[in-house]
């Protein structure tokens, strides 16, 4: 099998961030029309980098200043900042690395840093799948004002190519996908030096399909060994390691093994005694972990990870040590561990806690240690509890928090009793009410009718103005209803039963009482 086969890497495109990070950074002194970034090539003065309006009206990175400002004279023209794009680009890694992988780095392997790569092997499952985890990486992008392309394949290679060269903004390749999805896109993505590409097409060779089946001797007598390995990597027969960025000054320890190591007992171990070494340096600057990453470098120059999170700053190394134990399982030792690397990706301070004395009140149970172990299991994502929100709508008056998030000190209306089970959405019943502030005298849900024995109600809600001209009229009247089953309902109508403005005046349930 190709090494790569079963790894997963996540090639972010950023065709757009040098001309959008300016206008994040400008805020509302930003221009509002066409933008271009100039810099110097030789004696020259180029456009570096041009934004979507600029690039439709034929301003392209590498045209000359000049020409630029012919072809539109009120295009805005602002130094370029290589440096600044550089950092931002090291920020926005380091972000990802703390939310969605533990290996993540800045992509400049196609000569200039213009995207993020990220290993996450064996980490999807923590974002709800490989879909959910790339949209949630393009929307938060874009809700930060950032134009994406992202794709996952087995390789760094693939994954890069068809996140520049491919058309879709989101593109997933499933494993042994690799040669199909690579075999229509032109040479360019294979990250070649231009005098390889412009010699390639001497030949008549644009694809790098055709340029695949190739023999491989020739080629590398006219190109050099560059045009193999680039074509190695892309499709899983060489391994192209990905230096990860790292947190400033982070916590870490490591242990290097004379001979390489791969027994399950033994990887335990050992991280039986790095534990140990990490926490006295965390005890030494008074931090917890909360996000720890234990890396595994192969021999053949592959890294395995293993990350776990904790719900709240954790020192204690048995905890630890178990949490990381309980992954070995999915580690894959090739041929050999030759370095083992703790690093604590992210700490922060330990609350100071004085022990309550028994005789005074009953110590509260400290159930953090049940949650790290479920979290670690099956996502963060995965557990939750619900908590109040101040708002009158009772579809918006819950949301979900981290299961150990401090009270807020919200609560939920003391008037009305709410029901057990809220329904995600309100579902239609069809309802005959007598007079429009009484409760139904039947109702038909999922397709079963209840004759109404008793009701409570109603209770007038009015939509919340401040958030939109459509709420602005709108009321529900809700009512408590038990049927002659004794099942009680939560039900509204849309409307006050009088006024079309109000509502539809139509009955929907939304939710049941134990």
């Amino acid at each position: 099998m190709p090494m790569g086969g079963s790894n997963r890497v996540v090639s972010l495109y950023l065709p757009l961030w040098p001309t959008e990070r300016i206008r994040k950074k400008l805020g509302s002194a930003a221009p509002d029309g066409p933008l271009a970034l100039a810099g110097r090539e030789g004696s020259r003065r180029v456009v570096m980098s041009a934004d979507l309006a600029a690039r439709q009206i034929g301003v392209t990175p590498g045209i000359p200043v000049a020409k630029a400002q012919a072809l539109y004279p009120d295009l805005t023209i602002i130094d370029a900042d290589p440096d600044g794009d550089r950092a931002g680009l090291e920020a926005l890694a380091l972000w990802f690395q703390r939310r969605i992988a533990p290996i993540v780095a800045v992509d400049a392997s196609g000569g200039l840093p213009d995207g993020i790569v990220m290993d996450t092997t064996g980490t999807d499952h923590l974002h709800g799948g490989e879909p959910a985890m790339l949209e949630a990486v393009v929307r938060r992008l874009a809700e930060s004002g950032f134009t994406a392309k992202v794709t996952i394949a087995g390789t760094w290679g693939a994954a890069h190519a068809l996140a520049r060269y491919g058309r879709g903004r989101m593109v997933i390749v499933p494993d042994g996908g690799i040669p199909d999805a690579l075999s229509n896109l032109p040479i360019e993505a294979l990250r070649l030096p231009a005098t390889v590409i412009e010699g390639l097409r001497t030949l008549g060779i644009s694809r790098i399909g055709k340029l695949a089946t190739m023999p491989r001797a020739p080629l590398t007598l006219r190109f050099g060994p560059e045009l193999a390995r680039r074509l190695d990597q892309a499709f899983g027969r060489v391994a192209e390691p990905i230096m990860a960025v790292r947190p400033v000054d982070p916590v870490s320890v490591a242990r290097n093994f004379a001979e390489p190591i791969g027994a399950a007992e033994t990887i335990a171990r050992y991280i039986g005694k790095l534990v140990p070494a990490l926490c006295e340096e965390l005890d030494a600057r008074g931090d917890g972990i909360r996000l720890l990453d234990l890396l595994l470098h192969r021999v053949d120059s592959q890294t395995q990870t293993i990350r776990i999170a904790t719900a709240r700053p954790v020192r204690d190394a048995k905890h630890l040590s178990r949490l990381l134990c309980e992954k070995i399982e999915t580690i894959d030792p090739g041929f050999g561990i030759e370095r083992m690397e703790l690093v604590a990706v992210l700490a922060e301070p330990m609350e100071v806690r004085q022990r309550v004395s028994s005789l005074i009140e009953e110590e509260e149970a400290d159930i953090s240690g049940l949650i790290d172990t479920l979290a670690n299991r099956v996502g963060g994502e995965s557990l939750y509890r619900f908590a109040p929100v101040e708002s009158d709508i009772p579809e918006r008056s819950v949301c979900r928090v981290p299961a150990l998030a401090p009270d807020d000190g919200a609560t939920w209306p003391a008037g009305w009793p709410r029901p057990t089970r809220l329904l995600s959405r309100p579902e239609p019943v069809q309802a005959m009410a007598e007079l429009p502030d009484r409760p139904p005298i039947f109702f038909i849900w999922r397709g079963i009718r209840r004759r109404v024995k008793c009701a409570d109600g109603p209770e007038r809600v009015f939509g919340e103005w401040w958030k939109g001209d459509t709420e602005l009229t709108i009321a529900r009247d809700y009512f408590r209803i038990e049927d002659t089953s004794g099942e009680r309902f939560w039900l509204f109508r849309e409307g006050d039963g009088e006024h079309g403005e109000t509502g539809s005046q139509r009955w929907f349930m939304h939710g049941l009482f134990a």
